[in-house]
Parts: C-alpha cells; structure tokens; sequence
C-alpha cells in the first residue's frame, strides 16, 4: 500500500487522555483512547494520519511511582518517557487496530534531540503528572526537590521543556507512512537526547509534544498539523468577558495575541511555526472534532492568509 492521500501529524494531548480530576488509572486512560481512536479513524478518511502524543498526567504518575521504591535510585526522566511511550503507545495501537483493522498501524520509540544549553534548563515550566493542594505541594518540594507552579487553581510539577531540534527516527516515520502505515511516534514530545564525545545520551527533561509534531511536520513535508486539547477553539481574550472563539486565524494576528506558556502558548507557537514554514494549514480544537476542524467547521483553522 502506498501513501495517496494528504499526510496529517495530529497531536494529541496527554491531559486529553487523562483529564483534569480524573483518577490516574488504567481503564480510566483506556476509555479516552478509546474515544480517541474514534477521532483519528474519522481522520483517515481523508487524511494519511501520522499520531504525536503528550504524556504529561502519565509521565508525572511514572515519575511518583518510581521515586516511592528507594532501594534504588530513581529513574530519570528520559526512561520514564519512553516508558510512557510505551504505555500509551500500547493502548493506541489496540484501539486503533480495533477501529481500523485492514489499515497497518505501527507504533515507533523515538528519540528527539535537544540543545543542552537549552534556557529551559534554568526555567522548568513544562507540567507534568497530577494538580495538588498547595500543603500537598509544599511537601513534595521539600521532600524531592520538585519544582511547582500554578496550573489554574491548583499546583503542579514542573520540569524542563527544552525546544526540540531534530527527530532522530524521522527517516523510519517517513518510510512507514509511505508504505500505508498510520505511525505512532514522538510520544511525550519524544524522549529527549543530546549529543555528546560519546554519541547520544538521554537528559533530564520533557519535551513539548506540540513543537515535537510540528518539527516532524516540517521534516517530513507534512500537509497539514491538527493539535487536540481539551479546548474546543482558540479564543481572543480567554478568560475575560470579552472571550471570543477564533474561527480562523494567521500567524500574524496569533503572534499579536498572548497566551498562557503552559498550556496554549506552545500550541499557538507549533502551529504558527509549521504554517509559516510551509504554507500548510493548521488546526486546533476538542478531541471529537477533529474531522469537523479540518473542514473548518469548529474549532480554529491557521492559514497563511
């Protein structure tokens, strides 16, 4: 089989996996996959799907699960996000497989490299795992080390979200969705490498998936970039009275606006970035409605002009 149809990264967000308040369970996870796979199946009938996922809620409970067992040092943060590839990568390929039995579907581990001197380093902003209490809060910082911030009206963990440069298995993604496949890849942002005298080595960081999927879009001359939040638009003034959905909007005018930097505004940023470099049409919107979106129904479309 071979790739005839318009080639579309989707990004998928962890927290749509695994939403706010929600408990962090297996079978909680595998009902929104679920869900989820419902939306992508849709997708292919138009589109050659390429699948990015987030792993933020999933990373974090790694993480906590990890550092509960201290006879050993814990593991750091580039195991645990391949871990979560897998983990996540597992229930995406049954679900789909399941919606779409005669399409070939392949889950692919990929590593990301990022810059080492990266200023993310200095400034962990990227949320990760469950919202708590700020007790709760105070006494992860002090028993850990962890880094919190506000996320909404609660607190989360925060670790470093370096930009990424290159998709290491970039040439692999290319190849499967040539042959047909739907490819799973770049889970969590992918897991984050650097290089150095020695070759590559992982670092202590997550990268975010939406400039993870952008990236690829651009390295493999993708046609078009659709992110999937648990918001269902763009929106001009978000939390004032004056909020107003974005139908459809340009790099330009989004670059005039502001959003916040740990939730929307590494969205607006990957698909400003993906639009302006290709001319390639960018989407953002709720999980469900991600065929609706594409044609410009709902949500927000991002062109050029």
């Amino acid at each position: 089989m071979k790739m005839t149809k318009p080639t579309l990264v989707v990004a998928l967000g962890g927290n749509a996996l695994l939403r706010r308040g929600e408990p962090l369970e297996a079978q909680t996870q595998r009902r929104n996959v679920a869900a989820a796979a419902e939306t992508l199946a849709a997708l292919t009938g138009e589109w050659q799907v390429i699948l990015v996922h987030g792993n933020g809620p999933q990373v974090g409970l790694l993480a906590l699960q990890n550092s509960a067992f201290t006879e050993v040092t814990p593991y750091p943060l580039d195991i645990l996000g391949a871990e979560s590839q897998g983990m996540i990568g597992y229930m995406l390929l049954q679900a789909l497989k399941n919606a779409l039995p005669d399409m070939p579907i392949s889950a692919l581990l990929t590593q990301v490299e990022v810059d080492p001197q990266d200023a993310a380093f200095l400034n962990p902003s990227k949320f990760i795992g469950p919202v708590y209490t700020a007790s709760q809060a105070g006494a992860l910082q002090a028993a850990r080390g962890w880094t919190m911030k506000a996320d909404g009206n609660a607190l989360r963990r925060v670790v470093p979200s370096p930009r990424p440069v290159q998709i290491i298995e970039r040439e692999a993604i290319h190849a499967l969705t040539a042959k047909g496949h739907l490819v799973i890849c770049n889970g969590g942002g992918g897991i984050p490498v650097v290089r150095s005298a020695e070759g590559m080595r992982g670092i202590e960081a997550v990268i975010d998936k939406d400039l993870s999927a952008a990236l690829l879009a651009r390295q493999i001359n993708a046609d078009a970039l659709l992110i999937l939040t648990d918001a269902d638009a763009v929106y001009r003034d978000w939390g004032t009275p004056r909020q107003t959905a974005l139908r459809h909007s340009t790099p330009l005018e989004l670059s005039a606006m502001h959003f916040a930097a740990g939730s929307m505004g590494p969205k607006i940023q990957a698909v400003c970035e993906f639009v302006t470099a290709t001319g390639g049409t960018a989407g953002i919107g709720a999980m469900e409605q991600g065929v609706a979106i594409m044609r410009g129904e709902t949500g927000t479309l991002i062109t050029l002009h």
